[in-house]
């Protein structure tokens, strides 16, 4: 695994009001993009492992970015739980959970937030002894009210709601006390990661970063 100079993260959901969601598919992309989320006050970068690139995306990010907090995202297996960590990945984050995967990210030494959409798997997990959760998909699972409902019951909760957000409804979310961030990708719109236009990343991750 590759070290990094930055603090080790305690809590993803306490490293910024944004957590950038990347699909990396050009390698040569990774670096640039993560130093300009960086420079735009978003340190903590999930990169799915949706593309034949991640893990080596991630390695690079790792080695070359000090100061960013790369994950990874999408992580599904036991299998990726390993590779992730091993590629130089300081937090994992899950669309679902099973108790086959969670017990390897519980046993992976670095933080992580296996996905929920349920009251059921929020309280499966509780009973497990995880508090902080990745609601998704966000919007398509109920959305603020959703999670607004579920803080006078299980108030010991806590999310990173993802799937669906916007620089518009952002702001909702992180308003609710059982909230500590959201994941999106507005901040690297298609055309600028395909005109290389970090610049103008940059700036949309300083936007991202001020929505708190």
């Amino acid at each position: 695994m590759t070290s990094s100079t930055s603090p080790e993260p305690t809590s993803v959901l306490d490293l910024a009001p944004v957590v950038p969601v990347v699909v990396v598919s050009d390698l040569d992309d990774a670096v640039p993009m993560a130093r300009a989320l960086v420079a735009g006050g978003l340190p903590a970068i999930e990169v799915t492992l949706r593309t034949p690139v991640a893990l080596d995306a991630i390695s690079a990010i790792a080695a070359e970015v000090p100061d960013a907090v790369v994950g990874a995202g999408t992580v599904i297996s036991a299998r990726n739980v390993a590779e992730s960590v091993e590629a130089g990945a300081r937090f994992l984050v899950s669309p679902g959970w099973t108790d086959t995967l969670l017990d390897a990210m519980q046993g992976s030494g670095v933080p992580f937030l296996p996905g929920v959409s349920t009251t059921s798997e929020v309280v499966a997990l509780l009973e497990r002894g995880v508090r902080e959760m990745k609601f998704f998909p966000a919007e398509a699972a109920g959305g603020t009210a959703y999670l607004k409902s579920l803080g006078a019951p299980l108030p010991q909760a806590r999310f990173c709601p993802t799937g669906g957000i916007t620089p518009g409804s952002a702001p909702s979310y992180l308003a609710l006390k059982n909230v500590g961030c959201v994941g999106g990708s507005w901040m690297l719109p298609a055309d600028a990661v395909e005109a290389k236009d970090w610049g103008r990343v940059e700036s949309l991750a300083r936007e991202a970063a001020s929505l708190r």
